[in-house]
Protein backbone atom coordinates (compact mmCIF):
# COMPACT_ATOMS: atom_id res chain seq x y z
CA UNK A 1 0.00 0.00 0.00
CA UNK A 2 1.16 3.60 -0.75
CA UNK A 3 2.08 5.08 2.56
CA UNK A 4 -1.21 7.85 2.91
CA UNK A 5 -3.34 4.31 2.37
CA UNK A 6 -1.21 2.55 4.45
CA UNK A 7 -2.27 4.86 7.57
CA UNK A 8 -5.33 4.91 6.72
CA UNK A 9 -5.44 1.05 6.88
CA UNK A 10 -3.62 1.04 10.31
CA UNK A 11 -6.74 3.55 11.31
CA UNK A 12 -8.87 1.25 10.60
CA UNK A 13 -7.12 -1.77 12.21
CA UNK A 14 -7.00 0.41 15.36
CA UNK A 15 -10.45 1.54 15.24
CA UNK A 16 -11.58 -2.85 15.01
CA UNK A 17 -9.19 -3.53 17.53
CA UNK A 18 -11.10 -1.48 20.05
CA UNK A 19 -14.75 -2.01 18.66
CA UNK A 20 -14.59 -5.59 17.39
CA UNK A 21 -17.37 -4.38 14.14
CA UNK A 22 -18.06 -1.06 12.43
CA UNK A 23 -20.00 -0.18 9.37
CA UNK A 24 -17.93 1.24 6.60
CA UNK A 25 -19.86 5.16 7.05
CA UNK A 26 -18.44 5.00 10.43
CA UNK A 27 -14.78 4.39 9.30
CA UNK A 28 -15.16 7.00 6.48
CA UNK A 29 -15.98 9.54 8.81
CA UNK A 30 -13.61 8.53 11.95
CA UNK A 31 -10.63 8.53 9.36
CA UNK A 32 -11.88 11.21 7.48
CA UNK A 33 -11.89 9.91 3.84
CA UNK A 34 -14.16 8.25 1.39
CA UNK A 35 -16.56 5.25 1.76
CA UNK A 36 -14.86 3.72 -1.53
CA UNK A 37 -11.36 4.80 0.14
CA UNK A 38 -12.45 2.54 3.17
CA UNK A 39 -13.98 -0.11 0.95
CA UNK A 40 -10.77 -0.10 -1.00
CA UNK A 41 -9.04 -0.73 2.09
CA UNK A 42 -10.76 -3.24 4.01
CA UNK A 43 -10.35 -5.27 0.57
CA UNK A 44 -6.75 -5.34 0.95
CA UNK A 45 -7.23 -6.02 4.76
CA UNK A 46 -9.03 -8.83 4.22
CA UNK A 47 -7.12 -10.58 2.06
CA UNK A 48 -4.36 -10.29 4.36
CA UNK A 49 -6.74 -12.12 6.27
CA UNK A 50 -6.77 -9.73 9.29
CA UNK A 51 -10.55 -8.53 8.84
CA UNK A 52 -13.52 -9.94 7.02
CA UNK A 53 -16.07 -7.91 5.63
CA UNK A 54 -19.85 -8.40 6.28
CA UNK A 55 -22.69 -6.44 4.65
CA UNK A 56 -22.76 -2.96 4.82
CA UNK A 57 -20.02 -3.46 7.77
CA UNK A 58 -16.78 -5.43 8.93
CA UNK A 59 -15.88 -7.17 11.48
CA UNK A 60 -12.01 -7.46 12.76
CA UNK A 61 -11.15 -11.32 11.90
CA UNK A 62 -11.18 -13.86 14.74
CA UNK A 63 -9.01 -15.73 16.83
CA UNK A 64 -7.80 -18.83 15.22
CA UNK A 65 -8.91 -22.41 16.06
CA UNK A 66 -6.10 -24.87 16.73
CA UNK A 67 -7.06 -28.07 15.41
CA UNK A 68 -5.07 -30.35 17.17
CA UNK A 69 -6.84 -28.69 20.39
CA UNK A 70 -10.16 -28.39 19.87
CA UNK A 71 -11.30 -31.01 22.45
CA UNK A 72 -9.17 -29.43 24.99
CA UNK A 73 -11.06 -27.07 26.52
CA UNK A 74 -8.70 -25.72 29.06
CA UNK A 75 -7.37 -22.85 26.92
CA UNK A 76 -10.41 -21.24 25.68
CA UNK A 77 -12.24 -21.60 29.19
CA UNK A 78 -9.22 -19.25 30.41
CA UNK A 79 -8.98 -17.14 27.56
CA UNK A 80 -13.12 -16.34 28.73
CA UNK A 81 -11.62 -15.59 31.99
CA UNK A 82 -12.12 -11.76 32.42
CA UNK A 83 -11.86 -11.74 28.41
CA UNK A 84 -13.40 -8.15 28.70
CA UNK A 85 -10.23 -6.89 31.09
CA UNK A 86 -7.86 -8.53 29.45
CA UNK A 87 -8.87 -7.09 25.67
CA UNK A 88 -8.29 -4.01 27.52
CA UNK A 89 -4.86 -4.44 28.63
CA UNK A 90 -3.69 -6.09 25.40
CA UNK A 91 -4.68 -2.74 23.50
CA UNK A 92 -2.81 -0.74 25.92
CA UNK A 93 0.41 -3.12 25.42
CA UNK A 94 0.36 -3.21 21.79
CA UNK A 95 0.52 0.74 22.08
CA UNK A 96 3.74 0.34 24.00
CA UNK A 97 5.14 -1.70 20.67
CA UNK A 98 7.04 1.13 18.17
CA UNK A 99 7.62 0.18 14.79
CA UNK A 100 10.68 -1.71 14.50
CA UNK A 101 10.76 -2.37 17.84
CA UNK A 102 12.02 -6.56 19.14
CA UNK A 103 9.69 -7.94 21.52
CA UNK A 104 9.32 -10.97 23.46
CA UNK A 105 5.79 -12.49 24.56
CA UNK A 106 5.49 -15.26 26.83
CA UNK A 107 3.00 -17.83 26.75
CA UNK A 108 -0.48 -17.40 28.42
CA UNK A 109 -4.01 -15.67 27.43
CA UNK A 110 -3.48 -12.57 28.19
CA UNK A 111 -0.51 -12.27 26.19
CA UNK A 112 -2.41 -13.65 23.48
CA UNK A 113 -4.36 -10.68 23.11
CA UNK A 114 -1.48 -8.81 23.39
CA UNK A 115 -0.27 -10.56 20.22
CA UNK A 116 -3.91 -10.32 18.48
CA UNK A 117 -3.73 -6.44 19.36
CA UNK A 118 -0.20 -5.99 17.14
CA UNK A 119 -2.15 -6.14 14.12
CA UNK A 120 -1.49 -2.59 12.69
CA UNK A 121 2.10 -2.49 13.58
CA UNK A 122 4.97 -2.64 11.00
CA UNK A 123 8.51 -3.84 11.05
CA UNK A 124 8.33 -5.50 14.59
CA UNK A 125 10.55 -8.42 15.19
CA UNK A 126 8.35 -10.46 17.58
CA UNK A 127 9.78 -13.96 19.87
CA UNK A 128 7.91 -16.27 21.50
CA UNK A 129 8.19 -19.42 23.65
CA UNK A 130 4.19 -19.93 23.00
CA UNK A 131 3.04 -21.96 19.87
CA UNK A 132 -0.46 -20.47 19.10
CA UNK A 133 1.13 -17.39 19.84
CA UNK A 134 3.66 -17.96 16.63
CA UNK A 135 0.49 -19.46 14.68
CA UNK A 136 -1.62 -16.21 15.47
CA UNK A 137 1.06 -13.77 14.35
CA UNK A 138 1.75 -16.15 11.41
CA UNK A 139 -0.27 -14.03 8.59
CA UNK A 140 1.13 -10.25 9.71
CA UNK A 141 3.07 -9.86 6.50
CA UNK A 142 5.19 -6.75 8.18
CA UNK A 143 6.37 -8.80 11.24
CA UNK A 144 9.45 -10.78 11.39
CA UNK A 145 8.36 -14.04 14.45
CA UNK A 146 10.92 -16.33 15.95
CA UNK A 147 9.59 -19.12 18.18
CA UNK A 148 12.31 -20.11 20.61
CA UNK A 149 11.84 -23.86 19.68
CA UNK A 150 11.76 -26.51 22.79
CA UNK A 151 9.61 -29.31 24.20
CA UNK A 152 5.88 -28.40 24.56
CA UNK A 153 5.69 -28.03 28.89
CA UNK A 154 2.72 -30.53 28.85
CA UNK A 155 -0.14 -32.39 27.06
CA UNK A 156 -2.56 -29.50 25.72
CA UNK A 157 -0.04 -26.84 26.54
CA UNK A 158 1.00 -24.04 24.17
CA UNK A 159 4.72 -23.77 26.47
CA UNK A 160 7.51 -24.42 25.16
CA UNK A 161 10.71 -24.95 27.80
CA UNK A 162 14.02 -26.76 28.15
CA UNK A 163 17.29 -26.22 26.54
CA UNK A 164 16.73 -25.64 23.24
CA UNK A 165 14.44 -22.37 24.37
CA UNK A 166 16.73 -21.22 26.70
CA UNK A 167 20.04 -21.37 24.21
CA UNK A 168 17.60 -19.35 21.95
CA UNK A 169 16.97 -16.58 24.25
CA UNK A 170 20.61 -16.46 25.19
CA UNK A 171 21.51 -15.12 21.66
CA UNK A 172 18.78 -12.40 21.97
CA UNK A 173 18.13 -9.23 22.86
CA UNK A 174 14.69 -7.33 23.57
CA UNK A 175 13.46 -4.03 23.02
CA UNK A 176 10.04 -4.97 25.42
CA UNK A 177 8.98 -8.54 27.00
CA UNK A 178 5.44 -8.81 27.98
CA UNK A 179 5.09 -11.43 30.65
CA UNK A 180 1.88 -12.87 31.88
CA UNK A 181 1.83 -14.50 35.65
CA UNK A 182 -0.22 -16.54 37.83
CA UNK A 183 0.72 -13.79 40.40
CA UNK A 184 2.38 -10.56 40.93
CA UNK A 185 3.07 -9.49 44.17
CA UNK A 186 4.88 -6.34 45.46
CA UNK A 187 7.35 -7.87 47.95
CA UNK A 188 7.51 -11.40 45.91
CA UNK A 189 7.50 -10.06 42.17
CA UNK A 190 6.21 -12.19 39.56
CA UNK A 191 5.65 -15.83 40.18
CA UNK A 192 4.33 -18.85 37.92
CA UNK A 193 3.01 -22.38 38.66
CA UNK A 194 5.97 -24.21 36.86
CA UNK A 195 9.64 -24.42 37.84
CA UNK A 196 10.85 -24.89 33.77
CA UNK A 197 8.74 -22.17 32.34
CA UNK A 198 10.23 -19.66 35.36
CA UNK A 199 13.67 -20.30 34.01
CA UNK A 200 12.41 -19.61 30.28
CA UNK A 201 10.99 -16.17 31.50
CA UNK A 202 13.50 -15.47 33.77
CA UNK A 203 15.93 -15.72 30.38
CA UNK A 204 13.69 -13.33 28.57
CA UNK A 205 13.82 -10.45 31.31
CA UNK A 206 17.54 -11.08 31.48
CA UNK A 207 17.72 -9.63 27.92
CA UNK A 208 15.26 -7.15 27.97
CA UNK A 209 15.40 -3.51 28.49
CA UNK A 210 11.95 -3.22 29.89
CA UNK A 211 9.82 -5.65 31.63
CA UNK A 212 6.34 -5.05 30.99
CA UNK A 213 3.41 -7.58 33.31
CA UNK A 214 0.19 -8.00 31.71
CA UNK A 215 -2.42 -9.22 33.83
CA UNK A 216 -5.99 -8.98 34.93
CA UNK A 217 -6.48 -7.59 38.51
CA UNK A 218 -7.25 -10.59 40.57
CA UNK A 219 -3.42 -12.47 39.95
CA UNK A 220 -1.94 -8.93 41.55
CA UNK A 221 -1.33 -9.61 45.66
CA UNK A 222 -1.30 -13.46 44.47
CA UNK A 223 2.20 -15.81 45.00
CA UNK A 224 2.90 -18.79 43.12
CA UNK A 225 5.17 -21.29 43.78
CA UNK A 226 8.20 -20.36 41.84
CA UNK A 227 9.65 -16.81 41.04
CA UNK A 228 10.55 -15.10 37.88
CA UNK A 229 12.08 -12.02 39.49
CA UNK A 230 11.99 -9.41 41.62
CA UNK A 231 9.72 -6.57 42.07
CA UNK A 232 12.88 -3.97 41.21
CA UNK A 233 12.94 -5.74 37.95
CA UNK A 234 9.39 -4.91 36.71
CA UNK A 235 9.18 -1.70 34.86
CA UNK A 236 5.12 -1.38 34.32
CA UNK A 237 2.16 -3.72 35.41
CA UNK A 238 -0.78 -2.99 33.16
CA UNK A 239 -3.84 -4.34 34.47
CA UNK A 240 -7.84 -3.50 34.90
CA UNK A 241 -9.22 -1.12 36.90
CA UNK A 242 -10.66 -3.37 39.43
CA UNK A 243 -7.46 -3.35 41.07
CA UNK A 244 -7.07 -2.46 45.12
CA UNK A 245 -5.83 1.21 44.85
CA UNK A 246 -3.85 0.18 48.13
CA UNK A 247 -2.42 -2.34 46.34
CA UNK A 248 -1.34 0.00 43.62
CA UNK A 249 0.43 2.47 45.91
CA UNK A 250 2.55 -1.03 47.48
CA UNK A 251 3.69 -1.74 43.74
CA UNK A 252 4.49 2.09 43.13
CA UNK A 253 6.60 2.03 46.40
CA UNK A 254 8.59 -0.53 44.82
CA UNK A 255 9.13 2.20 41.59
CA UNK A 256 6.74 -0.25 39.66
CA UNK A 257 4.37 2.01 36.90
CA UNK A 258 0.76 0.61 37.16
CA UNK A 259 -1.54 1.35 34.10
CA UNK A 260 -4.93 0.53 34.64
CA UNK A 261 -7.45 0.21 32.03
Amino acid sequence: MPAKTDDRANQILRLLLQKGTSSVEDLAASVVSSTASVRRDLIKLEKRGLVHRTHGGVELAGKLTYEPFRFDAAFPLREERFADEKRRIALAAAEMVSDGDTIALSPGTTTTQVARSLRHRGNVHIVTSAVNIGMELASLPNAQVTLTGGTIRWPGSFSMVGATAFNALQKLYFDKVFIGATGIHPEHGLTVIESDEALILSEMIRHTRRLIAVADSSKLGMISTNKVCEPSQIHTIITDDNVAPELVKLFEQQNVHVLCV
